[in-house]
């Protein structure tokens, strides 16, 4: 068979977009807490407030009621045969401002029995430290990462969770899709109207020196799970999607090419433990000096076992006529790839390019991977019987998988486990929307806060049964 007997078929949430109850067990105000919801049909954005702001919509704080009902959910998992489910540690339920000496009981208990429960199934968890949950108070009172002070607390916050919880996880993942900070104009932290910027700051280079610092807290918490117990396994995380040239015109490949080096820079230095000279060349350019002797010995220490990746879209880099000797990479470079269709929120759909994504990540760095986001946004529709016929999330599923699949029989890459993304209906990071669904299981809730939270199962539910059940032979309807 392709896949491996322990193959960690499974599905992805994050605490944040899931759990609710954000006052709940003490925890802390987390920067997603201040995130209010965006809209895709008037294409209203995200945005950040200055703490919590009545009569804003926060739809974090309401998730999915995942918080109260994880067993009902979990049951539901193993219903579909899961071997593995990745969520992530909501740091504010352990650290609720983040500079605590010590964390709160009632967090930590709280993932001791969601663990457990998945133990029950026979379900491995995965769990990602920082999915886009770093502590209010971290941020707004300290700078967050720009901080060199942040590592410290993140390297805290890392060891409780290993020392915790070492013989309940093996698998970690440190930063969430840590390259999103790749676009200094689309960094959600720093966008037009965030208070973690002040007038005269240089966004750029805070983006830089806080990624920075990011990497060594997360080489320093790989290198102290191996101390803790040389069993555990700790990946990087990173937001992974092929860079075509728009064309065969040289300008277009060496565009598409600097997107790949702008974009994924940070796995190089994950899986490498060093930098890669193009990046420092850009940083001489630009004059930027933060990192020091110290840091490079922490990076070459703590390397990673494995590569977890998301993977949803391809895109296409067009040459601008900027920047013709370095080809930087801008988000304006990117246009619409007329061989590809794409979804309702404009993610153009590529099977082919998860395979070529997987070729790229083996190809340099010869590690075991794991995909552990790939999923299909839209808008589900409950039909008078209850039923809800999403074949479109099966069209789209079934042929990635089968790309992975060729990806493992055909180029031999070495892949762990696959976790969908999501396989409950959740909160949309990007746009902060209920209505952009994802899961195998309907959750009864909107954009405009109705419903029950009840939970029903769609089409997809039972064809992602069957695909567990044949280790990914089966992809039929």
């Amino acid at each position: 068979m392709t896949f491996n007997k322990d193959f960690l078929w499974g599905g992805a949430i994050a605490a944040h977009q899931a759990e609710g109850a954000w006052q709940e067990g003490g925890k802390g105000i987390s920067c997603s807490d201040v995130e209010t919801a965006g809209n895709n049909v008037t294409g209203a954005p995200r945005r950040l407030t200055d703490g919590v702001i009545e009569g804003e919509d926060y739809p974090n704080h309401v998730g999915v009621d995942f918080y109260h009902r994880y067993k009902e959910d979990i049951a539901l998992f193993a219903e579909m045969g899961f071997k593995a489910f990745r969520t992530s540690i909501a740091w504010t339920r352990i650290f609720p401002r983040g500079d605590e000496e010590t964390p709160n009981e009632e967090g930590l208990q709280f993932y001791d029995d969601l663990f457990d429960e998945c133990h029950k199934y026979g379900i491995e968890p995965i769990i990602t430290l920082s999915h886009f949950e770093m502590p209010w108070t971290l941020a707004k009172e300290y700078g967050g990462f720009r901080n060199r002070e942040a590592i410290d607390m993140f390297v805290k916050f890392a060891k409780v969770c290993f020392e915790r919880y070492q013989h309940k996880v093996k698998y970690w993942m440190t930063f969430n899709e840590i390259n999103n900070q790749a676009d200094v104009s689309q960094h959600n932290l720093i966008q037009e109207g965030a208070v973690l910027l002040k007038k005269d700051d240089d966004a750029e280079y805070l983006m830089y020196l806080s990624a920075h610092h990011e990497l060594v807290a997360s080489a320093l918490a790989v290198k102290a799970a191996h101390e803790i117990n040389p069993d555990l396994q700790v990946g990087c995380m990173i937001g992974m999607n092929a860079v075509y040239p728009a064309s065969p015109n040289p300008t277009d490949v060496m565009n598409a090419l600097g997107a790949m080096h702008q974009k994924y820079w940070y796995v190089e230095v994950h899986a490498r433990g060093h930098y890669p000279n193009h990046i420092l060349k850009k940083f001489e350019r630009k004059g930027y000096d933060f990192i020091t002797e110290e840091d490079k010995k922490i990076l070459s220490q703590g390397k990673v076992d494995y590569i977890g990746f998301s993977y949803y879209m391809s895109f296409a880099s067009k040459y601008q006529g900027r920047n013709e000797k370095t080809y930087d990479y801008f988000s304006e470079d990117f246009v619409r790839n007329t061989h590809l269709k794409a979804s309702d929120w404009g993610w153009q759909i590529d099977p082919l390019g998860l395979r070529w994504c997987l070729n790229w990540f083996h190809d340099r760095f010869e590690l075991p991977m794991m995909i552990v986001e790939n999923g299909f946004g839209a808008y589900d529709k409950v039909e008078a019987d209850g039923t809800i016929d999403d074949q479109y999330r099966i069209d789209y599923l079934a042929a990635h998988i089968e790309a992975m699949r060729d990806a493992v029989d055909y180029d031999g890459v070495e892949l762990l486990g696959y976790t969908m993304w999501s396989p409950i209906d959740i909160v949309s990071a990007s746009t902060g929307e209920y209505d952009k669904r994802y899961g195998f299981i309907y959750v009864n809730y909107n954009n405009n806060h109705e419903g029950d939270f009840s939970r029903c199962k769609k089409k997809s539910f039972d064809w992602y049964k069957k695909v567990i059940a044949t280790n990914g032979e089966d992809l039929s309807e």
